[in-house]
């Protein structure tokens, strides 16, 4: 086509056409890990990345493509430059693509390597260069495509694509380390590298690089690729390795900006962590022979690089762990203030958009936020009846504003629960989130009802009725049992109690109420036979009965959908 539309020579038109596609796929990466960073959105549901793409099978296609276009004019390029912008742009590609969680990008990619692959001398000489970490890289792709293509069970599918993704991250690292030696060559390169042996810059260019890729594998991935490229020392990279753990830091301050005080405390206390690491390995580099000791131990630049990473994070864990209580208060003087916890915030807590990017924790979360909800339903619970008995028009007041934050946490907790189960989770996670909908309608419903005996207790504040002594008798009996069914059910919510004796107690708790209020019922009756009681008092205490026997089937509810081929109890509206 550039041939025939600006009569270029095959040469030129093939240069060109190269470089078109090289723009391309720049600009696709771009979208690609700034979706991943989440620094920009992602025109699909799921969690992948799709560039400008509608879904994730034609952006990893396109990956897969220019890639291999990419490799391929690598080897016909006689330019050292171009050939490492090639191999670059490649590079990225390949570890890009295992984000796009598409199967038949990755396997297209294989089979075009190895087509090049028997084509191409260079490709071959290559292969017999590093045919180990080739074939190890090889066979992950592999064995990580055939387990997500063939398995039905999705446990199985997510170990495929880890397995796979380490395979191309492998190979991409393996390549990129290989063309990365012409900048062992370059003046600029050698004058960079000397400057990042002192101590303060290489800490400060550590950080700013880890900082912007937020991500201290992948910068340690980096210059592991640069030593086994020999661009790289362990003398000069000591420094930037300390450095890259405090630009890991950035994601957690950047998530704790909005945040609660406890959230922006807990994102200092790990820059505390991490700085005071810092400097304590810092000073035992620069006043002990530390990089010698490593560099005895091998000879493998990138192995020395990994080792100081490693002893970094176990030695400044196993010594400042103890001094945890120093760090915290260093946190609280820097952060002052308090929560205010008198008035229980209509918010969520521990849940929220940042946290779907891990879809374990936002499970862990969620949970959490539900027990909440559950202990938020058995304080109204609680309040309302002291409302009641007391007679006290401030527990009904505090009892309404919880009831609008139950409402809240209902509303949202849902749409978290819908946003959850469409994340690649678990099977036992995605059994899990779809009994927490349930939970949470339950939780809900002891809160209406709780809302129900507040207004009881403000009818009878109202109209000055109070109930008779053997009437407060049998409430507070039946008040005790529904806490002890609530509590019992919180307890199997949160996993504490699981057999079968507990499921058996909160059976027969919950079948007591019944047979209670069926007594209770019956002798209120004969007391408004005998005159005892007034039919208006009645008519409150018959509602309280029933709000009482419906707060503890809900509870029931609740426990037994933990328990297998539970049918949840059937309530009248």
């Amino acid at each position: 086509l550039f041939r025939i539309m600006f009569g270029l020579s095959h040469k030129w038109s093939s240069f060109v056409f190269i470089w078109v596609i090289a723009t391309l796929c720049v600009y696709q990466e771009y979208l690609g890990y700034s979706q991943l960073l989440t620094n920009l959105g992602k025109n699909n549901g799921q969690d992948i990345c799709v560039g400008s793409f509608s879904n994730s099978g034609p952006y990893g296609g396109f990956l897969a493509v220019c890639s291999t276009l990419l490799v391929a004019a690598y080897f016909k390029e006689p330019r050292k430059w171009i050939k490492i912008t090639y191999i670059v742009i490649a590079g990225l590609a390949l570890i890009l693509l295992p984000c796009t969680l598409s199967r038949a990008s990755i396997l297209s990619f294989g089979i075009a390597m190895l087509v090049l692959g028997l084509r191409n001398k260079r490709v071959v000489a290559l292969l017999r260069r590093y045919w180990t970490y080739i074939t190890i890289a090889a066979v992950l792709i592999c064995v990580g495509a055939f387990m997500v293509s063939l398995s039905k069970k999705n446990n199985t599918k997510y170990a495929g694509q880890i397995i796979a993704g380490f395979g191309i991250l492998f190979f991409g690292m393996t390549t990129m380390s290989d063309n990365l030696k012409p900048l062992a060559e370059m003046e600029f390169f050698k004058n960079m590298i000397t400057s990042v042996s002192n101590p303060i810059v290489g800490i400060i260019f550590g950080t700013i690089f880890a900082g912007v890729v937020q991500s201290s594998s992948a910068t340690v991935g980096v210059l592991q690729a640069l030593g086994a490229a020999g661009a790289l020392a362990l003398p000069n990279a000591v420094y930037i390795v300390y450095g890259i753990h405090i630009g890991a830091c950035v994601t957690s301050v950047i998530s704790s900006i909005g945040a609660t005080k406890a959230a922006k405390r807990t994102s200092l206390s790990y820059v505390i962590f991490c700085s005071m690491g810092v400097l304590m390995f810092t000073l035992i580099t620069m006043f002990t022979p530390y990089v010698s000791w490593i560099q005895m131990s091998t000879n493998n630049v990138a192995l020395q690089i990994s080792l100081v990473h490693i002893i970094f994070s176990i030695m400044t864990t196993l010594v400042l762990l103890p001094c945890n209580g120093i760090i915290i208060k260093i946190a609280c003087l820097i952060i002052r203030g308090e929560e205010n916890t008198e008035k229980e915030p209509c918010r969520l807590k521990y849940v929220d958009e940042r946290i779907l990017k891990t879809p374990p924790i936002a499970v862990n979360q969620i949970t959490k936020e539900i027990h909440r909800m559950g202990i938020l339903a058995k304080r109204n619970f609680i309040l309302s009846m002291e409302a009641l008995l007391e007679q006290d028009k401030k527990k009904i007041e505090q009892a309404e504003e919880n009831e609008e934050v139950i409402d809240y946490l209902n509303h949202t907790i849902a749409g978290y629960l819908v946003k959850i189960n469409a994340l690649a989770i678990e099977d036992a996670d995605r059994e899990k989130i779809g009994k927490y909908y349930h939970v949470v309608s339950d939780m809900e419903r002891i809160g209406d009802h709780a809302e129900n005996i507040c207004e009881i207790a403000s009818m009878q504040i109202e109209k000055n009725e109070i109930f008779s002594e053997k009437a407060v008798g049998e409430i507070n009996e039946l008040k005790e049992l529904v806490v002890s069914v609530i509590d019992n059910s919180l307890k199997v919510f949160d996993g504490e109690s699981r057999d079968r004796e507990i499921f058996k107690l909160v059976g027969d708790t919950e079948q007591q109420i019944d047979d209670k209020t069926e007594l209770f019922k019956d002798r209120h009756i004969e007391r408004l036979r005998n005159g005892e009681c007034d039919a208006a008092v009645g008519t409150l205490f018959m509602e309280l009965l029933t709000n009482l026997e419906r707060i503890a089937d809900h509870s029931t509810n609740i426990a037994f959908s933990f328990f297998p081929n539970f049918k949840p109890i059937n309530q009248a509206v």
